[in-house]
């Protein structure tokens, strides 16, 4: 058989694939805005970008019910399930914690055309992100990029400086490209803005407040699980066992520090040799769970300092946790010396004075004082609100900014 007939096999079959999704998603005669989120930053485990996207579909279901949403994001096979959610089959990353990395651009943007959006917002650079851009010019609607993370920094982490300019010339190009460019914090406009890019609005991520909240706290069943004393000094990081997260500076402080601190890793301890006051935990899926850990522990630990943002610094202070940063990123956006304490760098011995200058403050009115932070700046609300006006402005598409026909919060 010819590779021409093999691939018009291929492109019937996924076109039949297409148009089985199409009626299942019941997209005939419903005329309301259409708003398709596309990203490959989206698995099992994923963290700030998952919970991000599952936020916003929740939100616009109760708030913006005028408007629609779809989520396009890789998995196993090609399909559309009953909540409004598609995947396209892409093969999984080895060593990837459950990414997978979609290769086939022109399919990718087939399957978007085909929802027939308002507007598009890709949520990574990479084939999602450039397909939407495609199917956004084919279709003849906007396409908004959010940048999540900045690849150049982390290129240059990973393979060493002579990646970098490299990698920030084919991120800015893809950037260039979208119609509107979102930012979290203004550390990542900053670097866009460096690359070239100008239209950049900055719309900060958000948290639950409703899940993430001081009430859930439990210190002397935590003690208890971790088999320590009640005199013990409990830090807390959650998120992936990522080089980019500086575990290894969060262990190094600690061990710095001595008795009477211990520090938890949730998710992002796997990996790592055993270490003295160092206790590792397995990812947690249920965030009411979650927040029971975090919320019971003494102070939230961030020790990186390119962070483009932090939605997990946000849950933390959310539970009522005082957070330790550092002077740089998109965490320094954030925290403050009123809601923590920032490091004047992410070197150990810098970061363990912040930690023992902060238990040195009065951790009381810190804990209060993060908890209203996150409910008046960073409610998924008030985010979501700003960030639905911003669809509203570029898609032209009043319905995304009216909430008349918000439905009650139970």
């Amino acid at each position: 058989m010819s590779v021409d007939v093999r691939e018009r096999e291929f492109l019937w079959g996924e076109e039949l694939r297409i148009d089985r999704a199409v009626r299942k998603l019941r997209l005939g005669g419903d005329d309301r805005p259409h708003l398709v989120d596309a990203t490959m930053l989206y698995a099992p485990r994923s963290g700030g970008v998952k919970r991000y996207l599952s936020a916003k579909r929740a939100w616009l279901k109760h708030a913006r019910p005028g408007v629609r949403e779809t989520l396009v994001v890789p998995g196993a096979k090609s399909m559309a399930d009953g909540d409004d959610i598609v995947t396209i089959k892409a093969a999984k990353l080895p060593f990837g914690d459950g990414y997978r990395w979609p290769s086939n651009l022109r399919k990718w943007s087939n399957w978007m055309v085909s929802l027939r959006p308002s507007i598009i917002e890709a949520g990574d650079p990479y084939t999602p992100g450039q397909a939407a851009i495609e199917a956004g010019q084919r279709l003849g609607v906007p396409v908004v990029g959010f940048c999540h993370s900045d690849p150049a920094a982390l290129a240059a982490l990973h393979f060493g400086e002579w990646a970098k300019k490299p990698v920030q010339k084919r991120w800015a190009k893809v950037f260039s490209e979208f119609d509107q460019v979102v930012a979290p914090s203004r550390f990542i406009a900053s670097r866009l803005n460096e690359a070239g890019i100008e239209n950049v609005a900055c719309r900060p991520l958000g948290v639950d407040v409703d899940t993430f909240r001081p009430d859930r706290r439990d210190r002397a069943w935590l003690l208890k699980k971790l088999g320590l004393s009640s005199d013990a000094r409990l830090l807390v990081f959650a998120g992936r066992p990522a080089r980019e997260k500086n575990v290894d500076g969060l262990v190094q402080a600690v061990q710095r520090l001595g008795a009477p601190y211990h520090l938890l890793l949730i998710g992002a301890g796997a990996g790592l040799p055993p270490e003295d006051r160092v206790i590792p935990m397995d990812y947690e899926r249920d965030p009411k769970a979650l927040a029971r850990l975090i919320g019971s522990c003494d102070a939230f630990v961030h020790a990186n300092e390119n962070e483009p943002f932090g939605l997990i610094v946000l849950e933390a202070m959310a539970c009522g946790l005082p957070v330790v940063g550092v002077s740089r990123g998109g965490v320094s956006e954030t925290v403050d010396n009123t809601v923590g304490q920032l490091a004047k760098t992410s070197d150990p011995r810098d970061f363990a004075e912040a930690v023992d200058a902060l238990f040195g403050r009065d951790r009381e009115a810190l804990s209060l004082a993060a908890r209203e932070r996150a409910m008046e700046r960073f409610a998924w609300d008030r985010v979501f609100t700003d960030l639905s006006a911003l669809y509203a402005q570029v898609a032209r598409a009043p319905a995304f900014a009216d909430d008349s026909q918000a439905l009650p919060v139970h």
